[in-house]
C-alpha cells in the first residue's frame, strides 16, 4: 500500500510475517543527499526545499529507526557511526532506482562519477585516456576536480581521489598508481647533438617543480656531481607548467615519465644524457573511503585506471621511457 505520512514523505507499506513496515522512502532519500553533500544546507538546494524540511525528514527517519543518524559540527552535519553503515548500505540501491526510474519515464539515466586528480595527472595522463571510459560506460557522467587540495571525503562530494604524496592517510582505501621514473628532459636541439655529461646540466637553466618529490639536488648527487650554490633556474609550482617550459626551450626539467609520456612519444622532449641515474618514485595513490568501493561507479572506474595503468608499465618497465 502507499501512505502519506504527515511529514509529506512518500512511504510504502511492506508486508513483513503478517504486520506491516512503513519505508519512508523520501526521508531515507534526503537523509541519503545530506549525508552525501556533509551539509543540511547543500542538500536542501539539491533537492529545492527548505534547510528545515531536509532536518524534519532526517528527524522522522531516525525516530522510525530509533538511532541517530546525523550530528551537527558547526554548518556541517557528520555522520554516526550507524549513519555511516546505513548511509554505505543504501547508496547503491539509492543509484539503482534512480537509474530505473529514469529509464521508466524514458530518459537516459545519468550518474556522475566524481574524480579529484592532480592538475598535472589530470592534463598529462587522464584526459588523452578519458573518453575510451566514457564511451565504453554511457551511462556515467564524469566530473573532474583537477586540484592539489586533498578531499575531505566527509564534507565534499568526491568519489575517487589521485593523491599527490606518499600514501600514508589511514582509515582510507589508498592503492599505489605506478612507479614513475624522474628524467631529466628538454625540447630537442637545446643541448648539442650526442648529449651531454650529468655535470654539464648545471650550466643550462634548470627548471624546478617545487612540490615534486624528486628535485634536482637529489638527483645531481646519484650522478655523484658535486653542484654550485646558485643554479641558473626558474620555478613552477605545477609540473605540467614545468613540462610545457621544457617543451618551449626554455630549459632543462626533472620530471615524471608518467606525467611525460606524450611529450616523449611525440619527440617533443627528450632525455640529454644518455644514460641518466634513476630516481624511482611512487607519488600518485588511488584513494577513496573503503565504504565507496561498493558503489559500481567506482568500482567501473578502478577497473579501467588499474587496466590503462597496467598497459602503461608494459610500455614503460620500470617507469623508464621507451
Amino acid at each position: 500500500m502507499l501512505a502519506t505520512p504527515d511529514g509529506g514523505g512518500l512511504a510504502i507499506g511492506v508486508a513483513f510475517r503478517g504486520s506491516v513496515m512503513q519505508l519512508p522512502i523520501r526521508s531515507i532519500w534526503v537523509f541519503h543527499a545530506a549525508a552525501r553533500a556533509g551539509s543540511i544546507s547543500r542538500a536542501a538546494e539539491e533537492l529545492s526545499v527548505t534547510p528545515s524540511a531536509v532536518s524534519q525528514q532526517i528527524q522522522a527517519l531516525e525516530t522510525q529507526l530509533g538511532v541517530s543518524l546525523m550530528s551537527r559540527m558547526g554548518r556541517r552535519v557528520v555522520l554516526t557511526e550507524a549513519g555511516e553503515r546505513y548511509f554505505a548500505t543504501i547508496t547503491d540501491e539509492i543509484e539503482r532506482i534512480a537509474e530505473a526510474t529514469g529509464l521508466i519515464r524514458g530518459y537516459r539515466s545519468v550518474t556522475t562519477l566524481t574524480v579529484r586528480a592532480t592538475p598535472t595527472l589530470s592534463n598529462k595522463w587522464l584526459l588523452p585516456r578519458l573518453a575510451g571510459f566514457m564511451d565504453a560506460h554511457p551511462d556515467l557522467e564524469i566530473r573532474l576536480d583537477g586540484t592539489n587540495e586533498p578531499t575531505d571525503f566527509k564534507r565534499e562530494v568526491v568519489d575517487v581521489e589521485i593523491r599527490h604524496g606518499d600514501g600514508r592517510w589511514p582509515g582510507l582505501f589508498v592503492e599505489p598508481m605506478a612507479e614513475e621514473a624522474f628524467l631529466p628532459a628538454c625540447a630537442p636541439g637545446h643541448v648539442p647533438d650526442g648529449g651531454v655529461e650529468p655535470a654539464d646540466l648545471v650550466a643550462y637553466r634548470l627548471i624546478h617543480s617545487v612540490k615534486s618529490q624528486a628535485q634536482w639536488s637529489r638527483w645531481f648527487g646519484l650522478a655523484g656531481v658535486d653542484t654550485a650554490e646558485r643554479w641558473r633556474r626558474v620555478l613552477f609550482d605545477r609540473s605540467h607548467m614545468a613540462i610545457d617550459a621544457a617543451v618551449s626551450g626554455m630549459g632543462i626539467a626533472l620530471e615524471s615519465t608518467l606525467m611525460m609520456e606524450k611529450e616523449l612519444a611525440t619527440g617533443r622532449l627528450v632525455c640529454p644524457v644518455a644514460d641518466p641515474p634513476g630516481v624511482r618514485l611512487v607519488t600518485q595513490w588511488i584513494v577513496c573511503p573503503h565504504d565507496q568501493l561498493r558503489q559500481r561507479k567506482v568500482r567501473l572506474f578502478l577497473d579501467w585506471l588499474r587496466a590503462e595503468r597496467d598497459a602503461w608499465q608494459q610500455r614503460h618497465p620500470g617507469g623508464m621511457a621507451a
